[in-house]
């Protein structure tokens, strides 16, 4: 349980209350199942309880027999009574929860005073997580897929950091193979262009306009060409192949940061090669009886771990696939020390999971320590029209165009906003309105017009705090200060599902919670009481927004 968590706190009292209960009941693993959740309706109180139905099957009896002995547990409690105004059974068997008020501020106020650090975690002790994503191939810009994979990923590092987890982030670099020639091959042409030597574009090429954009780049730089001619040698293509790396590297870097995500590491797929990790691991498979030749290649059997086939290793040819790089790369992350990998890959590479997890596992023999997340696809879209997407092509959005148009925080918020495994239609035109149907703008107004209200109250000589008791609190207060208070159980929620979204829907559902609240609730020129209770929440509200803004990386403006 996060700490500060209120309502989690109270499950854990009820669990208690009820532990005997649940014993004489014949299901005392009940106690471990106590769930509380928000009703639909305010009639029906603060919070709910479901337990007495859960267990109808188990102790074979009404669910609302059960739900009155609960109550009665509740009731007899040395601690939970004052934390209660009333509890109550309704319908089928539910159990419906109103808080006492004085409960409710104490709640409030114990969050208030922790301010930025309300929600956050200690140390947990899950081990070290390393969690890799975008690892684009440097081939070119990054597109709006992977600015998706970026604002993706590393919401969910930052959103794991709150919640006491050890992270490190990774770009995996894929530098080797048949697409470096490509591109190679697409740069030389372009530059021999720009000096009179006549090269080829080889089919299946990188035609778009960045390429002449890179070639350009290495023209105006004062370097050691090779001898350039209609057929490359071996290093002319090497140069243009390290240089066109190097390039689009930088780049991607540049616009990475531009767009608030920093990785810990870049990992060259090359270095796999050039430091014997590929033999090395294709030695230890073999060696483990992992590995047999057949039909004159080197295969793993995978099959015995739950693949569909066998996969190829080294080709009958001598040369290793991709595969066989892939493996060594995990091989290195677990000799690094990481008790858990977190992949985020594309939804290009769905076919890829189950031979992956296969080959971890006759690495391992510990396949719960790779976790592969596949994100779908996101669609470009403008004036109702679908933006193509093509990075050999060159008609693609790239990262940068999307920056510029709607800006880094639109753009970061509109693309977790939906579910990873859901394919996303970003509208551009929505994400440039400057009114509730945007909802970053929506969340941001929210925080902005609170830092006015308290400006204000400071000029205006108004005092925040209202000693210990509170007295009796509005229905739009109770209804803000229950939102407040869910936000260490769905940051846990959200780190645990990999769900970033429930970030951004807290921060609409809150946004939401506090204009209803403004619109009726005088702050300033309520009664002194009254209005230092208020500023109070202003501030507990203002504190969680902007948490719930940064754990998606989008800023909290003071004014707007």
């Amino acid at each position: 349980m996060t700490p500060h968590d209120f309502i989690g706190q109270l499950a854990a009292m009820i669990a208690t209350a009820c532990e005997g209960l649940f014993s004489s009941w014949g299901a005392p693993q009940l106690a471990s199942r106590i769930s509380i959740e928000r009703p639909a309706s305010r009639e029906h109180g603060d919070l709910a309880l479901n337990i007495a139905m859960v267990a109808a099957g188990t102790a074979g009896r009404p669910p609302r027999e059960l739900a009155e002995e609960v109550i009665d547990a509740i009731r007899a409690d040395a601690a939970l009574p004052a934390l209660l105004d009333s509890v109550e059974i309704a319908g089928p068997g539910f159990i419906n929860i109103t808080l006492a008020a004085d409960a409710l501020a104490a709640a409030a106020r114990e969050a208030l005073f922790l301010g930025p650090g309300f929600g956050r975690a200690a140390a947990h002790d899950g081990g070290r997580i390393l969690l890799e994503f975008v690892s684009a191939n440097p081939t070119g810009p990054l597109h709006a897929g992977h600015a998706r994979y970026a604002a993706y990923g590393d919401s969910l590092r930052r959103i794991l950091a709150f919640t006491g987890h050890d992270v490190t982030t990774e770009f995996y670099i894929n530098d080797y193979g048949t697409q470096m020639d490509l591109f190679a091959r697409s740069l030389a042409s372009r530059y021999g262009r720009l000096t009179g030597v006549d090269i080829p574009m080889p089919e299946e090429g990188y035609a778009g306009a960045y390429t002449e954009h890179i070639a350009g780049m290495i023209h105006s730089r004062d370097l050691d060409v090779p001898p350039l001619s209609a057929e490359l040698t071996p290093q002319a293509l090497a140069f243009f192949r390290q240089q066109g790396r190097d390039l689009v590297l930088e780049e991607m870097r540049s616009i990475l940061e531009r767009f608030r995500v920093f990785f810990d590491n870049w990992y060259s797929e090359t270095s796999l090669y050039e430091n014997g990790m590929t033999e090395g691991a294709i030695k230890a498979l073999l060696q483990a009886g992992e590995a047999v030749e057949r039909d004159g290649a080197l295969w793993l059997q995978t099959s015995a771990y739950g693949d569909d086939k066998d996969r190829v290793l080294i080709r009958g040819t001598g040369e290793p696939t991709y595969f066989a790089s892939d493996i060594a790369y995990h091989r290195d992350k677990l000799e690094r020390g990481f008790d858990q990998l977190v992949n985020i890959w594309g939804a290009d590479h769905h076919g890829y999971v189950g031979r992956m997890k296969a080959a971890f596992d006759a690495l391992s023999h510990d396949p719960g320590r790779l976790e592969i997340v596949i994100g779908q696809l996101v669609n470009v879209m403008e004036m109702g029209e679908r933006k193509q997407m093509s990075k050999r092509a060159g008609t693609m959005v790239t990262l940068e165009e999307l920056i510029d148009s709607i800006g880094v925080d639109a753009a970061r918020f509109f693309l977790v906003d939906r579910s990873h495994d859901t394919t996303l239609d970003l509208d551009l035109e929505k994400a440039k309105l400057r009114s509730e149907e945007n909802p970053v703008y929506y969340v941001q107004y929210a925080h902005a017009r609170i830092c006015s209200i308290l400006a204000r109250a400071r000029e205006e000589g108004v005092a925040a705090g209202a000693g210990d008791s509170y007295g009796d609190v509005t229905d739009e207060e109770r209804s803000l200060i229950l939102k407040l208070l869910e936000l260490p159980r769905v940051v846990e929620n959200a780190a645990a599902y990999r769900a970033p979204n429930r970030i951004t829907a807290y921060g609409r559902e809150l946004a939401a919670a506090f204009h209803v609240f403004y619109h009726n609730c005088p702050v300033l020129k309520a009664p002194a009481a009254s209005a230092a209770f208020r500023l109070d929440l202003c501030k507990l509200t203002r504190n969680v927004i902007a948490t719930t803004l940064d754990l998606v990386g989008v800023s909290a403006p003071e004014s707007m």
